[in-house]
């Protein structure tokens, strides 16, 4: 019986990463994030024709999709994304699901636990070993995404014009940046994709780490992610807590401090899902 060819994405506001599965080989693209609150579907259409098919290999046939994205806990965005890739790979099974199930499903596979995500934006998870049982809802980069890169930018923008750093930090900012007031105000709030434009700036704390404002941003908005998101599943003291995102990643120490802190069970801290993604549709619950 021949084997199913597969592409698994796992994609947020900033960049997508696509995995090819043909068999025992794996292939790994990647193209900018892609975002239906933010894109249309011929700019969705668009970033798959000019960005991911030249990586392809040409004349390959994808037998199914599974496309996990920012955005597609709304049924419409689901379908969005969904027509989008079908008028693209026309003869492929597609699933859209939104990235929250790509975390739980990569983090956890088919064991309970809390999943998170710590990228551009944020979210969390109940998840029971087979579905998202429940979530704290995902409020974007102006309501919510506590903890995310979005979140950490925007604090890092507001000392820094607010002229809250001290003047070594303020130094550093400007060698690093070279941004006026203006051009962050004009990107903001004109330009497209201020989310992805914000968290342009969490860079800046990993690399002044030990600066008593550089550590408080970074507790007090992980402490938020904790409070508003982790503390509202009873189940996180009984159930181990997943992280995965460039956030979680980067500052896994505070996440780790944070667990320690609030005596919960802290589970794996993953860049990226995939890996585990690619394990459940290959060995776990492959599509028959």
């Amino acid at each position: 019986m021949p084997t199913n060819i597969t592409l698994v994405a796992d994609s947020g506001s900033t960049k997508t990463e696509w995995c090819l599965i043909n068999g025992d080989s794996r292939a790994t693209y990647r193209t900018q994030g892609i975002s239906p609150y933010f894109q249309t579907g011929e700019q969705i259409i668009n970033i798959l024709e000019q960005e991911l098919l030249p990586q392809m290999p040409r004349k390959l046939h994808i037998d199914e999709i599974f496309y996990y994205g920012t955005g597609l806990g709304s049924s419409q965005n689901a379908k969005l994304l969904h027509d989008s890739l079908q008028s693209v790979f026309m003869d492929t099974y597609v699933e859209a699901d939104h990235d929250l199930a790509a975390a739980a499903k990569g983090l956890c596979g088919k064991e309970k636990g809390v999943a998170s995500i710590l990228g551009t934006g944020s979210n969390s998870c109940y998840y029971d070993g087979e579905k998202i049982v429940k979530n704290n809802p995902g409020l974007g980069f102006i309501l919510g995404d506590e903890g995310s890169g979005a979140y950490l930018g925007k604090k890092i923008v507001q000392y820094y014009l607010y002229h809250t750093f001290d003047e070594d930090l303020k130094a550093n900012f400007d060698e690093k940046f070279h941004i006026t007031k203006d051009e962050i105000l004009d990107s903001v709030y004109r330009k497209p994709l201020p989310n992805r434009f914000l968290s342009t700036f969490a860079p800046f704390l990993s690399e002044n780490r030990g600066h008593f404002m550089i550590e408080n941003i970074l507790e007090d908005g992980l402490n938020e992610f904790f409070f508003n998101h982790i503390y509202k599943y009873r189940e996180s003291w009984t159930v181990p807590l997943h992280f995965t995102g460039s956030i979680a990643w980067y500052f896994k120490d505070i996440i780790q401090q944070l667990c320690e802190l609030y005596e919960l069970q802290l589970g794996t801290i993953v860049k990226s899902p995939m890996a585990g993604l690619i394990q459940y549709h290959t060995e776990i619950n492959p599509r028959k």
